[in-house]
């Protein structure tokens, strides 16, 4: 089950805002954008990037129609507006309208229509709202969930993955199909490493086995 480096996806945009911050001699950092306007004023550090807006570090890639970075330290960075990221090394693709990300609290969050594709590993999540608390290796997908990958399929309005766990739990009326099997109950944790699903309240489920339309069965 490859998951769990779709869902922590988030974690890779450290990479850009860490080097926004940085002196440009420290590592490799482009921008670039139809307009760009830089406020260095003590208290009011600012970049704003319109139209077409890029930002461009070693493994990362940002577009959008308007990326801003601001805060004392630039602890702030908002992208807004068909935003889409992609980390190179990883091959994982974000698309949402808008990301904010606070470098100090380690918190960032992909809204409206948040679509993150692995595409190294063939798995697809979707949500309204993605949000990954550093501090706490913890993601959180909110309103209309949806993980799509090869042997397993998910369906929630709630997912929490604890990375330090490596668990997923899903509820919401979650739903799992899980090669060829279909799980409901009020709430799923799915351990990814043991490949183990625990259904807890209100458990239904369909089970397929390999006998259907076997002629040589016992009546």
């Amino acid at each position: 089950m490859k998951i769990s480096n779709a869902l922590v996806l988030a974690v890779m945009l450290l990479a850009w805002t860490a080097t926004a911050a940085r002196p440009a001699a420290a590592s490799s950092f482009e921008f670039s954008g139809d307009s760009t306007r830089i406020d260095f004023a003590e208290g009011r550090e600012r970049t704003r990037l319109s139209g077409n807006a890029r930002v461009i570090s070693d493994d990362t890639e940002i577009e959008a129609d308007e990326i801003e970075i601001y805060g004392d330290d630039f602890r702030f960075a908002v992208a807004s507006g068909n935003v889409r990221v992609f980390e190179r090394e990883q091959q994982i693709v974000l698309t949402a309208d808008r990301l904010v990300y606070d470098r100090r609290e380690r918190i960032t969050r992909a809204e409206g229509n948040a679509v993150m594709e692995d595409q190294r590993n063939e798995t697809v999540v979707k949500g309204a709202l993605l949000e990954n608390r550093g501090r706490d290796d913890l993601t959180i997908v909110q309103v209309g969930v949806r993980i799509l990958g090869d042997d397993l399929t998910t369906r929630s309005e709630f997912a929490r993955y604890r990375r330090d766990q490596n668990v997923l739990e899903l509820s919401g009326l979650p739903v799992v199909y899980w090669k060829g099997d279909q799980y409901r109950a009020a709430r799923i944790v799915i351990d990814i490493d043991r490949d183990e699903i625990s259904l807890q309240g209100e458990v239904r489920g369909t089970i397929t086995t390999g006998e259907e339309g076997n002629d040589d069965a016992a009546p």
